[in-house]
């Protein structure tokens, strides 16, 4: 066959028609540059969440842990508020894919996306008002959950924020304008931090406010966030063409039933994932700080390799949807499977890494003193298991995100509850409690969960994209 790659060049991003090598080359060149401002935005999106444990870790350790325990319940909500905000972007790509010029549907879409914030935000707001009385039925004691509570009271107004921030960045992402979410999280880094030593060391003439000050500093980083972005929209002439708050009253039930019948299922899924990993958290706790610590700090440094993978699984729901939308299915194939190959590529090259130089890592976040000594080693152990998973942990969030182009949700809600809960969490027991293999057998359950999950991922997005 001849290699052909044709452009078009008057959609949202430049969709690969043809076949052969040269539109293979030519995904993976468009694919990457849709990637790369979605990664650097992820690392910064850590690095905000990284200055608010550094502050208070010099401000207490009582606040410190009050803020992960209130970051706990607030996530567990954002997750939830963020699948809705998340199945804007392949509905847009559909759209475009099967015309470029169709403003009305994408107008439509982004607007569908903010009554489905409004709607989703209030009930999560009310669950977050009882964190207090949650907290203790979980068997917290009275002064941490007065300390989570401090914290996520100021926070909690921020939710919506941050949702809206998502929703925008998605928005901005379909139409293959990454940079735009990039700019504003560059500048809300730097926000956060001189809000968080401003509020709770009472710095800049500012009263010192300590736990209640850095949930202040960070629901106002989310307030800036959602602002800016809203400027940068307008400012941004392909993202304000569509006028997205024009006749904002006009609905289309048709359109808002897609976004929660898309977006629930796509919560959910992650929900599946992270509250495995919360699980070990408390799980380590059996067997004592020394693992516990070993673990945390284990955890962070997959959580750092893990976000170029989830940019280029961001950038692959695009490209997915684009070619899905045209009713191109060659090109639903490269699209998904470059996005699965360049991931799995990088999270080998972690792999290897890891494996040689699993205590020089852990060192970066643990001081190598006497005192650590222990759980220095115990990190090596746990880090030689993610050099392992890191392969797995690539492949299945690309090959998620891939489902998610082609608007496929539900499937992949009930793999990852299979693969990370009847896969994963028993495995994690058995090994870990049954054969007394404790963190180390954990870490392996974590790994089988993963594994799971890329091998079921892959397959079902394998079938699809050949019947489609």
């Amino acid at each position: 066959m001849t290699d052909i790659a044709e452009f078009d060049l008057a959609n949202a991003g430049a969709r690969v028609e043809g076949h052969g090598s040269a539109a293979w080359i030519a995904e993976a060149r468009e694919l990457m540059k849709l990637a790369g401002p979605l990664i650097v935005t992820q690392v910064a999106q850590m690095a905000i969440g990284v200055t608010d444990t550094v502050m208070l870790a010099r401000y207490s350790s009582e606040a410190l842990a009050g803020a992960v325990l209130g970051n706990t319940l607030f996530y567990f909500c954002w997750i939830l508020g963020s699948g809705p905000m998340a199945a804007v972007s392949p509905m847009i790509a559909h759209v475009l894919g099967a015309d470029p010029k169709d403003e009305k549907n994408v107008r439509m879409i982004a607007r569908m996306g903010f009554w489905s914030l409004a709607m989703i935000s209030l009930p999560l707001l009310v669950f977050l008002m009882f964190a207090h009385a949650l907290l203790l039925m979980l068997g917290q004691s009275e002064a941490l959950a007065t300390a989570a509570t401090t914290f996520l009271t100021p926070l909690s107004v921020g939710l919506p924020f941050s949702l809206g921030f998502q929703l925008l960045r998605n928005y901005s992402t379909a139409l293959s304008r990454p940079n735009a979410s990039l700019i504003v999280m560059g500048f809300a880094v730097a926000f956060n931090a001189v809000a968080d030593y401003g509020l709770i060391f009472g710095h800049f003439g500012l009263p010192r406010l300590g736990l209640m000050g850095s949930g202040i500093a960070s629901a106002s980083s989310y307030t800036f966030s959602f602002l800016t972005m809203l400027l940068v929209v307008r400012l941004t002439p392909r993202l304000h063409r569509y006028r997205i708050f024009r006749d904002f009253a006009d609905y289309d039930w048709s359109k808002l039933r897609e976004i929660y019948v898309l977006g629930l299922p796509i919560g959910l899924t992650m929900l599946f994932e992270a509250t495995l990993f919360f699980a070990s958290n408390f799980i380590m706790g059996h067997f004592g700080l020394e693992t516990l610590a070993a673990h945390t700090v284990s955890l962070n440094i997959p959580s750092v390799t893990f976000m170029v993978p989830l940019g280029i699984a961001m950038a692959a729901t695009v490209r997915v949807g684009l070619a899905a939308g045209a009713g191109d299915r060659e090109a639903v194939m490269r699209a998904g499977w470059s996005a699965i190959a360049i991931a799995a590529a990088f999270m080998t090259l972690c792999a290897v890494v890891l494996a040689i130089y699993p205590y020089q890592i852990a060192s970066l976040i643990l001081p190598p003193t006497p005192a650590n000594h222990g759980a220095l080693l115990l990190a090596v152990t746990f880090l030689h298991v993610a050099a392992a998973f890191q392969l797995f942990d690539g492949v299945q969030v690309t090959a998620a995100l891939s489902l998610r182009g082609l608007k496929d949700a539900r499937a992949p809600m009930w793999i990852a509850g299979a693969s990370y809960w009847l896969a994963g969490f028993p495995t994690c027991i058995l090994l870990g409690f049954g054969l007394g293999m404790r963190g180390f057998g954990i870490w392996i359950g974590l790994a089988f969960g993963l594994f799971v999950a890329a091998i079921l991922l892959c397959a079902r997005f394998w079938y699809l994209a050949r019947i489609r």
